[in-house]
């Protein structure tokens, strides 16, 4: 049977400044392609033609549907605010005192809270748009998007301001219009056809509508959440119009790729699209690896996952100490390493050493990913207490989810005489608590923690340790009424169940943990 050559992608990038990173052994192309176990010698395209055709029956697609994509000429480039207008006083300094806070957040934005800058725009009258110049506004809207967890919150505040904008009749940017698309479809933890149905109708609207030409980030943003959504036919449609257009392939649609691949559990087109990754240019780091680590557990190839793994911590044992990604970091990561991949097409000699600065040994997410996995899914605490171990020794700071995976492994597993006894969750539960009130970084109690550490003592407590614990985390927490209601009914849906009665009665008898 013929086969389809194989593409050749070209890559974009953007550019950003230089950082210093320490010089280490380069990593050769073939180096790089042996992290993962073996391949199948197979092209992207041959498995994105498998899944359009399951059966391989060699039959003629029918025609369509062909996405046709409006291309309105509009007039956007609508007047601002006359600044030799003369407004009312304190509408001038509400102005003002937006404009400097605006001012703040980007130049360090660590120091402002955006809850303070949407409240300095609301201090505004109606229509609030209306009173500020086209830089401010541009400058509110960036603002508002720079936030590390996209949340029902942030996505309704920046989605109030979008309106204002558009109702006042001022145009978006793409990148305004693209930020809109991304709040619409990551609000939530586990993307639905909800989530694809708002992204879709921001696609339409920016192109159809305001005339705005949609990005390679675009597209990137669209066969995300189509994926994750498991719309995988949806996927393949984006893709191959992404390609009609003649987008340019980048970091983000190759690793969105490997992304797809894992959540269809097809790792011999994960492989293939990792492989294909390596072969264009790309730079190779912990971002990518990770990805491929998920694709693997979720398809129940725990030895191949555990390769990679391995890999990643012999890169490791060179470096004298990992530093921390935070949010900022490695969006600043991101942007250079897609700098080395459009310098490295061009020049193609100084591809090694670009590969030889990024970082390929485990970091947070590896190992997110694999307490999750061998935690709550497969209640192996022996690997569990081996990750915890290697994350102390290769310095990864521990977070809040590393606690929400213990915590839910516990709820799932523990047991009287089981590895996940209450001596042990007992144990977890002060450290959590310490490290609670120590501040460290990444750490809260959320309705999702709270939820979890309750699960879990569910399986051990008595209805009275049941609410001494959940004194301790209220008198840790912030709640307003709304979550302090629903953390009420949940603990009293919990101390309802038969299980806490009968356990009870095992503890009265003389049971032991």
């Amino acid at each position: 049977m013929p086969l389809k050559p194989d593409r050749k992608w070209n890559h974009a990038a953007t550019s950003t400044a230089d950082a210093a990173i320490p010089q280490r052994e380069v990593r050769p192309k073939q180096e790089l392609l042996e992290i993962v176990d073996q391949y199948d010698n197979t092209s992207v395209n041959e498995h994105l033609e498998f899944l359009r055709d399951p059966y391989l029956r060699r039959y003629a697609p029918a025609n369509g549907p062909n996405v046709m994509v409006s291309n309105k000429e509009e007039d956007i480039n609508l007047q601002s605010v006359d600044l030799r207008q003369r407004l009312d006083p304190e509408v001038s300094e509400a102005i003002q005192k937006l404009e400097e806070i605006v001012l703040l957040k980007l130049r360090r934005p660590a120091t402002t809270d955006l809850d303070e800058v949407f409240d300095r725009y609301l201090a505004l009258p109606e229509p609030r748009a209306s009173h500020m110049t086209a830089r401010l506004r541009h400058q509110l809207l960036a603002v508002l998007g720079m936030t590390e967890r996209k949340d029902s919150k942030s996505m309704l505040r920046y989605f109030s301001v979008v309106t204002d904008v558009k109702n006042s009749g001022f145009p978006l940017t793409l990148f305004e219009w693209n930020t809109a698309m991304s709040f619409a479809s990551r609000y939530v933890g586990r993307s639905t056809e909800v989530e694809v149905e708002a992204a879709l109708h921001l696609w339409r609207e920016m192109e159809q509508v305001a005339g705005v030409r949609a990005s390679e980030v675009t597209f990137n943003i669209l066969f995300d959440v189509s994926s994750k959504a498991g719309k995988f036919t949806l996927a393949e449609m984006i893709y191959q119009e992404m390609i009609t257009r003649g987008f340019q392939f980048n970091r983000y649609h190759h690793v969105s790729l490997i992304h797809y691949f894992g959540l269809k559990r097809d790792t011999s087109g994960m492989r293939a699209a990792y492989k294909e990754m390596v072969e264009s240019g790309e730079v190779i780091d912990s971002v990518v690896l990770n990805s491929i680590i998920s694709g693997f557990l979720a398809s129940g190839e725990e030895p191949s996952a555990e390769r990679v793994y391995e890999k990643m911590k012999i890169s490791a044992r060179g470096i004298s100490a990992i530093p921390d990604r935070n949010y900022s970091m490695q969006k600043n990561i991101t942007k250079i390493l897609m700098m080395f991949a459009r310098v490295g097409k061009k020049h193609p000699d100084m591809r090694p050493n670009f590969q030889k600065t990024a970082l390929i040994s485990p970091d947070l997410q590896t190992y997110r990913l694999l307490i999750n996995h061998y935690g709550p899914r497969l209640g192996d605490l022996s690997k569990v207490a081996q990750f915890l171990d290697e994350m102390k020794l290769f310095e990864v700071q521990l977070h809040g989810a590393i606690f929400l995976a213990l915590f839910k492994a516990f709820g799932k597993h523990g047991s009287a005489g089981s590895d996940w006894s209450a001596a042990r969750l007992v144990s977890v539960f002060n450290a959590f608590l310490d490290a609670l009130d120590s501040g460290t970084e990444g750490l809260y109690i959320s309705t999702w923690m709270a939820m979890a550490i309750l699960g879990a003592f569910a399986r051990f407590s008595s209805r009275d340790q049941m609410l001494d614990i959940y004194e301790t985390l209220r008198s840790r927490w912030n709640l307003d009424t709304v979550n302090s209601q629903f953390m009420m009914d949940f603990l009293q849906r919990l101390m309802r169940q038969d299980v806490y009665l009968w356990q009870r009665r095992i503890k009265l008898s003389g049971g032991r943990e």
